[in-house]
């Protein structure tokens, strides 16, 4: 018996390495050689793809495909019809799988509905890709991103709560934590309180 929760209308190859408590919903495919964390969830008609490697307590909606090539850290969240490419130049006649760039969605980073993620690129812990939003570069730690292509419009907390910078600093209202802000680049400087 295993210990993760697979819906009887879901595969789950042999070679694919899925971690405790985690829960694959309805149509949704597992491929061998990926691994999957503990504690994450799988949506209906999500499709993981050998190679790819997805940390502890990742919430991956509806209808995503997580290409080879993309890597999610630990607490991700991937929003519903969010999208991850893996060629840059895919032409249907022409084999492209010796190309494939890596995408890296650092710890806690969340993508909203429909957003793409071109790959290549690195998303900074605790990023916030907006809905439908088209991310052609790397994005900063924190940083809010919206449009296509996407631009930074502002920061986000650890928490989720959108920060508001003055001078230079940022207090979080929701939990507390502290942020300082230099060279275009934001770091935190005061840890959430606990609940």
């Amino acid at each position: 018996m295993s210990d993760y929760f697979a819906h009887e209308s879901s595969y789950v190859d042999d070679g694919a390495v899925i971690g405790a408590g985690t829960k694959i919903w309805h149509f949704a495919h597992v491929m061998p050689g990926a691994v999957i964390g503990a504690r994450c969830s799988l949506g209906q008609n999500v499709v993981v793809m050998p190679g790819t490697r997805i940390g502890d307590n990742v919430k991956i909606q509806n209808n995503v495909s997580i290409y080879e090539g993309v890597e999610l850290e630990n607490d991700v969240f991937c929003g519903p019809s969010c999208v991850f490419t893996n060629v840059m130049n895919p032409r249907s006649h022409v084999s492209r799988k010796h190309e494939y760039q890596r995408t890296l969605v650092k710890r806690g980073g969340s993508i909203g509905a429909n957003a793409t993620i071109v790959c290549g690129v690195t998303l900074g812990e605790y990023a916030f890709i907006g809905a439908g939003a088209v991310v052609t570069a790397d994005v900063p730690p924190y940083g809010l991103m919206v449009g296509v292509p996407a631009r930074r419009v502002g920061w986000m907390c650890q928490c989720g709560e959108r920060l508001h910078v003055a001078a230079g600093r940022a207090a979080c209202a929701a939990c507390g934590a502290g942020y300082e802000e230099s060279g275009g680049m934001l770091r935190q400087t005061i840890s959430p309180r606990k609940p």
